[in-house]
């Protein structure tokens, strides 16, 4: 069946969160999931509920989106089924979870290639991980030190509840040291969703940002990245998050408080299943596998 790609109004632009199918958590029914967490992976959680929900009538799949973390929180309390997180947990969190009597399981149900976008008429098409270091530390302020134009550079994050945020802080801002001391800038302008991101790097020429592959348009450009000057100067490809050679490629998860159980696990079992992945194929984010 064709799946069609679902937008998302700009949240920074509402200022709250719309759930696709239902907002309350009330495990009224056995059939019934509640799926919180991930901005990145709101739009294909909901399109494997829908697909689902088509093949199985009696169940009911609600997704809201906040950021892994919020999703994290979620499952810690008690108040989803699922988890959708664009980072693995924190030892800390798998702790407090633990302490709240959940025996948490993860799955990875997905590949993203975290995209680096710009303004089209930005002439930048590859950056490293030092110079995008620099950018989002502070260090790097107008594109000319970059062989770009002289324009004051507007470098966008997601905010630090999203998982996106914190992997591109390991791995970006603090160079693959997740310990490092380097940290966002203050001057770098904090947004609610990938979406807003890409409706603020398509109006401002002078714009940078990140977003999960899924959110790619001709609106932005993503650019090249590599590990170091010498290259391989490598673009978020599906083919070069699945060979890794993109050194920004990631794993998308599933968490549950416990061993999936009855509609959970079918569901579970139906992302993870061939039909699932090319869901995943559909949305213009990796499988797991070629199908």
């Amino acid at each position: 069946m064709k799946i069609v790609k679902l937008c998302l109004v700009s949240l920074s632009v509402l200022g709250l969160l719309i759930p696709t199918f239902s907002s309350a958590y009330a495990k009224a029914s056995p059939d019934s999931i509640q799926i919180k967490g991930s901005d990145t992976m709101v739009n294909l959680g909901q399109a494997w509920a829908e697909e689902f929900m088509m093949k199985n009538p009696d169940a009911n799949i609600a997704i809201t989106g906040g950021g892994s973390g919020t999703g994290i929180a979620a499952l810690i309390n008690g108040t989803c089924d699922i988890a959708e997180a664009s980072r693995a947990m924190k030892p800390q969190e798998l702790e407090q979870a633990k302490k709240n009597g959940r025996d948490v399981k993860e799955f990875e149900v997905a590949i993203d290639a975290l995209a680096v976008v710009v303004h089209p008429s930005n002439p930048i098409k590859e950056l490293t991980i030092e110079q995008l270091s620099g950018i989002f530390t502070g260090k790097i302020e107008n594109w000319k030190e970059l062989g770009g134009k002289d324009e004051k550079i507007l470098a966008l994050s997601r905010e630090r509840n999203s998982g996106t945020h914190v992997y591109f802080l390991e791995h970006v801002v603090r160079k693959g040291n997740e310990k490092g001391p380097e940290q966002f800038a203050p001057r770098v302008l904090m947004l609610s969703s990938s979406q807003a991101i890409i409706e603020e790097v398509a109006q401002s020429s002078g714009a940078i940002g990140y977003v999960g592959h899924g959110y790619i348009s001709n609106r932005v450009k993503a650019i090249g990245v590599a590990k170091t000057a010498e290259g391989p100067f490598v673009m978020p490809t599906t083919e070069n998050a699945l060979n890794k050679t993109y050194p920004l490629a990631r794993p998308l998860f599933f968490y549950t408080g416990s061993k999936p159980q009855g509609t959970v696990k079918t569901f579970i079992d139906f992302v993870l299943s061939d039909e699932g992945q090319k869901i995943v194929e559909s949305m213009d984010f990796v499988p797991l596998r070629k199908n």
